[in-house]
């Protein structure tokens, strides 16, 4: 048969039905599964059949998650982890060792950077920064030891938009292993791998999911990378639970049509706050005024569900505007059906030096939306009210 459609694939996917022949797939809230002899249980383990083994392995709810996703991103396996951040350092547990060397862009998640910085150092791996606005730099900081070149494309909480092409190319000249977090985009809008990415990461707790319900993580790619991510994961146990995996296979079934909305209502958002008197200046990959717009796109199908803007005033401004907010929630998640106002300089990212702030583009005023799924107009009143107190 033909491959079908995105929107198709991630409705039409589905793992084989029972003798009750459920439309819907079923959760397999099973810890393990049995064998039908002793050859049946030999053959299992030495992996000579596919087949369910024990729910920390493989389980069908995740199986079809995991699918889902290949087919999204056009990957040729992959592996579901319990949260995001399971999935990010599960994939470089498994493919660095003693010794070896990351480059990363510098504008990455809050607990990312803690662990390049924190926990991987204790294995001797170093990782190098290059800022998102000077890629040009990257080859300076590739060392002989170098294994993985990684970016987020847009970042976190910055909205920077990094040129996977461009990613691609260094790590092909350099051998190295590009590593891209595509949490922000979701394989609906962005494709990593057509651009030379070799593994790409979500935190399926955002957009996948999309509801503010379940956490989970997945990582997809070549089948031997995979592999190996997949062998240290069935030993560290970081597994997708079925109950999880099923909530986020079925999200996959409205991902297209939600984000679709939310890129619609997140233009609409950027565009008042850039004719905003309270604003000194907006972020929005899809906005003429985004420093790499054109890049955007290129490599993206619309402009993702974040907003950033700097509010006039700076730490004190941000937090009055926090305090003003009716309407929108105030949280520290995103991606959500709700749109959520985040101030990362006197919260998420607080702990940082102003210096390491401003490094990655983070502020006193900036303010992150993750614009939700609200009639746009009640998003932006809301906005405009908390801006004019």
């Amino acid at each position: 048969m033909s491959k079908k459609n995105f929107e198709t694939e991630a409705i039409r996917t589905q793992i084989e039905r029972s003798e009750f022949l459920e439309h819907s797939a079923p959760i397999y809230l099973s810890s393990s599964f049995v064998f039908e002899d002793a050859e049946d249980m030999r053959a299992s383990f030495a992996e000579e059949k596919e087949r369910n083994l024990y729910s920390r392995f493989t389980n069908p709810n995740t199986t079809e998650f995991v699918e889902k996703i290949c087919k999204m991103e056009g990957a040729e396996a992959g592996y579901a982890f319990a949260t995001g951040m399971s999935a990010v350092f599960s994939t470089f547990a498994a493919l660095l060792n003693s010794g070896d060397h990351i480059v990363s862009c510098r504008s990455v998640f809050g607990s990312t950077h803690a662990l390049f910085t924190k926990f991987l150092p204790k294995w001797n791996i170093e990782t190098s920064y290059f800022k998102a606005n000077e890629v040009e730099d990257i080859e300076k900081f590739i060392q002989p030891n170098t294994k993985i070149l990684f970016a987020e494309t847009p970042t976190n909480p910055g909205v920077d938009v990094l040129d996977l092409e461009y990613l691609g190319a260094i790590a092909k000249k350099h051998n190295l292993i590009l590593v891209i977090d595509n949490c922000f985009a979701t394989p609906y809008l962005q494709k990593p791998l057509d651009f030379g990415a070799h593994i790409v990461v979500h935190s399926a707790t955002k957009l996948i999911d999309g509801q503010g319900r379940v956490l989970g993580g997945v990582a997809v790619g070549p089948s031997d990378l995979i592999r190996e991510i997949y062998l240290f994961s069935r030993n560290t146990g970081p597994s997708l639970s079925p109950f999880n995996a099923w909530v986020l296979s079925k999200s996959l079934e409205t991902l297209a049509v939600r984000v679709d909305r939310h890129c619609e209502n997140a233009l609409k958002v950027a565009e008042f706050l850039e004719s905003n008197e309270h604003v000194n200046w907006v972020k929005y990959p899809f906005l003429k005024s985004h420093p790499k717009y054109e890049v955007a796109k290129k490599q993206m199908k619309q402009g993702g569900s974040i907003v950033a803007f700097e509010v006039k005033g700076g730490v004190e401004a941000g937090r009055k505007f926090l305090n003003n907010i009716k309407m929108c929630s105030l949280s520290a998640n995103l991606g959500d059906t709700r749109t959520i106002v985040t101030h990362p300089a006197s919260t998420t990212h607080s702990k940082l030096s102003e210096e390491d702030r401003m490094e990655v583009g983070i502020s006193d005023g900036l303010v992150r939306v993750s614009v939700g799924l609200e009639n746009v107009e009640d998003v932006i009143n809301d906005l405009q009210q908390a801006l004019s107190s």
